[in-house]
């Protein structure tokens, strides 16, 4: 049973997100929030397996109790789900932790699929959101993107083959992918990239494309993002 705690401003939206929760067997809504502040309370003692997060919330919004959220170190994993179709809100949530980012026109099942995704510790993104997202790295880059990889303690603890697992996931590549780059079993692959999250500090895949891309290990150039989507399909 994944347990949800649903943010939102708007009344309406939270009592669909409970019809909805609530009438799915895997599923289970522990309670609501209408602001950010109440978001981050609530996630502490509720302690919910996913938060789904509006993004303009009054007082705290909700890029902020994603950030205070994911600072505390609990278990409970973000998917911003919004009206606003905006791409300076989803890099901002992402890099604030979120696990995912979803407009609030997708059908249920497709919601349905990213709260399972993300509880199972992967990460989604509305796929309209990725290649213009790919874009908004490449902008926050230095210009000389051909520079050299920028040092990073995180690097460090990797072994040769941890650190080309981090690039193939920086280049968006699934696990089966990387298997058959690498000629791995596809459960090698999934101990190696565990290992590689643990190592480097980040909660799931989305965030080691992040730092991947900070760290200059790839560029937008290289390849397309292409993180899981709200069909539920596993990275």
């Amino acid at each position: 049973m994944i347990t949800v705690l649903v943010a939102d401003a708007q009344p309406l939206q939270r009592f669909g997100c409970r019809m909805l929760l609530e009438s799915t067997p895997d599923t289970e809504i522990v309670g609501e929030a209408e602001n950010g502040a109440e978001a981050v309370r609530r996630t502490t003692e509720l302690h919910p397996d996913v938060v789904l997060m509006d993004i303009r919330m009054p007082g705290v919004d909700g890029i902020e109790a994603t950030r205070r959220i994911v600072a505390a170190g609990g278990r409970s994993r973000i998917l911003v789900l919004t009206t606003f179709d905006v791409d300076r809100y989803a890099l901002a949530a992402l890099r604030a932790g979120a696990s995912g980012f979803l407009l609030k026109d997708i059908r249920p099942e497709e919601l349905l699929a990213g709260i399972r995704a993300v509880a199972a510790g992967d990460a989604v993104i509305a796929p309209a959101l990725t290649r213009r997202l790919l874009d908004a790295f490449a902008d926050r880059l230095d210009d000389d993107l051909c520079g050299p990889v920028r040092e990073d303690p995180r690097l460090d603890s990797l072994t040769d083959r941890e650190r080309e697992i981090l690039v193939a996931i920086g280049h968006g590549l699934t696990n089966g992918e990387i298997a058959q780059r690498f000629t791995l079993s596809e459960s090698t692959v999934k101990t190696h990239v565990g290992r590689v999250l643990a190592k480097i500090g980040v909660r799931d895949r989305i965030q080691a494309v992040i730092l991947a891309y900070d760290l200059r290990l790839t560029r937008p150039a290289d390849s397309a993002l292409r993180l899981a989507r709200p069909s539920g399909a596993r990275p």
